[in-house]
Parts: structure tokens; C-alpha cells; sequence
């Protein structure tokens, strides 16, 4: 198969950790825009860049994009993308999307429009009137934006961020995408130190870990793709065998997580046992307020907030507590995530850097001490 060209959507502010992790796995001619890298690749490309893409939130081959202000436009535009090269005779391709700023805005009318258009063309080359969709699931996605179609498949089936580790988690857990684009910014190596004051689930400890020693994120999960009859299974045997060679389990990485709830502390161990890394990390019950640190040692944390005068209050004087014991430094560089504007007003510190992140919905800015 010629080059196919593919995306990977992340979260707006790391685009360019994104495109970091796609020249990694092999991906050509990247083109980054606001919330997604576009680049070129093969079979191989698209395996790995599944495996290893750990900030991103899915792998996705784009079919086709063109103008389409009327519903013949989009039925044209579809019909004429050569799905036969990826979807079968008998494999399911369910059709979702969405509209924004356009002259096609029902999204339910779009996605008949687009699943008929898809029959049609299936029909022509199969030569068959009827689809039973028995076989593997091929997720046809598409975005209609400012009267633009974008036409996708989805390689992943599950968002990258389910790593397979975190079967529970607490209340407000942060995504994994977003902790490991938090952890590449701050450049997190083999013999880094890791420490998250209030670990909740255990997945800044984690992703570090999964950094530090070179462990592909996909490893513990299986892709849509995988069962695809369009895809050799020896691509994905390959690339499978390749990430467990490049382990580095000999590095010197370690972990530690604190929390003042018992069951966040015996989560993130339970986590981290199932992530492979259990040996790696250490965590235990501790109110902030009585932290020591561990020396040289980069902090990560997510800490609460709440949405009432009270609670907000009371994250205020958490940030106190915080900017007095975490004190941070060169040589123990904090990195912190918050929707609070003032933040550093009650931290005590004013940021070396700032960027902003979205988690989940919540506008947040990333404070970044390191001097």
C-alpha cells in the first residue's frame, strides 16, 4: 500500500509534543494546526504511531476533505473516496461526526447522507446490494466545519488514553494524554525523580514511569485496526516487538506519590502494579502540610478545586500550603496544572513559564517552575 495520510487529534497547547511523538514513529511531511498533526506514512507508520503516541487522543487515516455546502456535495465528495481499500464486503462502518458554521448543520441528516454515499461505493465495487456489517468495525468519522467536510476512519477504536492501567480512578482524575504531554514539556528522562504530592490516581506517576523507561503507552491494549483484514497482523507483531526491545529496564528511574486519602494511596499502587511499574513506585498516606521531598526530585500535580465560594477558599489555602513546602527550584522543578487565574498569587511565586492546557473542558494554565 502507497502512503496513507494520518492525524492524531491532542489537546490544544500540545501540538508540538504531538508532533514530536509522530516523527518518532516514523511519521513524513507533518503539518501541525490547532488541535491535530496531519502527516504521511505506511502500515508500519500507523501501528506504531498507535503503540507509542502517548499525548495524542487517537490515530486516524484522513480520507477525503472538500467544500460541501448542499447535501449532493457531500454525497459526491464521499462516494468518490476509494473506501474499498480499507473497509470489506462484510466489515461494519457505522457513520459519526459533527457540524459547526455551516450550511449542513443536522448532524443526523449528515450521517445518513455520508452512510449512503458509503453504500453506494461499496456496492459499485462489490457488486452486492446488501451489507450484513458482520465483520470488523470500521468507524467512519467525519467534522463539517465553516461548510468544509473532513472524512475520517478510526484506527484506534478506544481514545489513546486508555492505556489499559486505570480500570478506576478518583473523583477527578487527569486524562493520561494530557499528564504524559505535561511530562514531555518537562522533559523527564531515565533517572529523573518523580513526585506527585497529591497522586489521586496515580497517573503522573505512572506516565513518568512509562517515559523514563521508554515503555510504548499501547502496549497493555489492542486497536480497531488490529482486527481489520486490510492490515497484516505481522505490521502489528513487528511493531509490538520492537517497543519491547526498547525498554530500558536497567534505567534509573523512581516514583514517589503522596496523598492525604487512603483509598487515592492504595489506588495508585493497585494502578501501578497493573501499568508494569509497581517496583518502580512508591506511595504512601501524607498531608501535604508534613511533605519532605525527596531531593532533586521533579514535582507533578493536579491539584483540587471546587466551583463554590467554599471550596474555592479552600483550594486558595491548599495553594498556600503548597507554595510553602513545594519551593521550588532548579533542582526540584514543579509543574502544576489549575484553572485558578491567581494561581501564583497564592502559591507565592510567579511562574517561569506558563501554557495554556484544556482538561477535559476546564480552561487551565500549566505553571512551570524550573529555575
Amino acid at each position: 500500500m502507497d502512503k496513507i495520510k494520518l492525524c492524531v487529534p491532542c489537546h490544544f497547547g500540545l501540538e508540538s509534543v504531538v508532533a514530536f511523538e509522530v516523527k518518532k514513529a516514523g511519521g513524513e511531511n507533518l503539518v501541525t494546526t490547532d488541535g491535530k498533526v496531519s502527516f504521511e506514512g505506511d502500515l508500519e507508520t500507523l501501528a506504531k504511531a498507535n503503540l507509542w503516541i502517548s499525548s495524542g487522543e487517537r490515530v486516524l487515516i484522513e480520507l477525503a476533505s472538500f467544500e460541501a455546502r448542499s447535501f449532493e456535495e457531500l454525497f459526491e465528495g464521499v462516494r468518490a473516496i476509494h473506501l474499498e481499500d480499507f473497509v470489506g464486503s462484510k466489515d461494519a462502518f457505522p457513520v459519526k461526526g459533527s457540524c459547526l458554521n455551516s450550511k449542513l448543520h443536522s448532524v443526523p441528516d449528515c450521517q445518513r447522507i455520508i452512510k449512503k454515499a458509503c453504500v453506494k461505493r461499496l456496492e459499485s465495487v462489490y457488486g452486492i446490494s446488501r451489507f450484513e456489517e458482520t465483520g470488523a468495525k470500521h468507524q467512519i468519522q467525519f467534522i463539517i466545519l465553516k461548510d468544509r467536510a473532513s472524512v475520517y476512519l478510526d484506527t484506534s477504536g478506544e481514545g489513546l488514553h486508555k492505556r489499559g492501567y486505570r480500570r478506576n480512578s478518583n473523583d477527578a482524575p487527569i486524562k493520561e494524554t494530557l499528564a504524559a504531554g505535561i511530562i514531555d514539556l518537562a522533559r523527564v528522562r531515565e533517572n529523573t525523580v518523580v513526585c506527585d504530592p497529591m497522586c489521586g490516581s496515580g497517573t503522573f506517576l505512572i506516565e513518568s514511569a512509562y517515559k523514563a523507561m521508554n515503555i510504548a503507552c499501547g502496549l497493555r491494549r489492542n486497536f480497531a485496526a488490529q482486527q481489520w483484514e486490510q492490515i497484516p497482523q505481522t505490521v502489528w507483531q513487528n511493531a509490538r516487538a520492537e517497543a519491547m526491545d526498547l525498554i530500558k529496564r536497567d534505567c534509573g528511574f523512581k516514583g514517589y506519590g503522596f496523598d492525604i486519602d487512603e483509598l487515592a494511596v492504595d489506588l495508585s499502587s493497585a494502578n501501578a502494579k497493573k501499568a508494569g511499574v509497581g517496583s518502580r513506585i512508591q506511595v504512601r498516606q501524607q498531608d501535604i502540610s508534613k511533605l519532605e521531598l525527596p531531593g532533586n526530585c521533579t514535582v507533578f500535580c493536579n491539584p483540587p478545586y471546587g466551583e463554590r465560594l467554599l471550596d474555592i477558599r479552600a483550594a486558595e489555602e491548599l495553594y498556600k500550603k503548597m507554595g510553602h513546602v513545594l519551593s521550588p527550584s532548579r533542582d526540584n522543578p514543579c509543574y502544576i496544572i489549575s484553572p485558578h487565574e491567581e494561581f501564583e498569587k497564592f502559591f507565592g511565586k510567579k511562574a517561569d513559564k506558563k501554557r495554556k492546557l484544556y482538561n477535559g473542558m476546564i480552561k487551565c494554565d500549566l505553571y512551570m517552575y524550573f529555575r
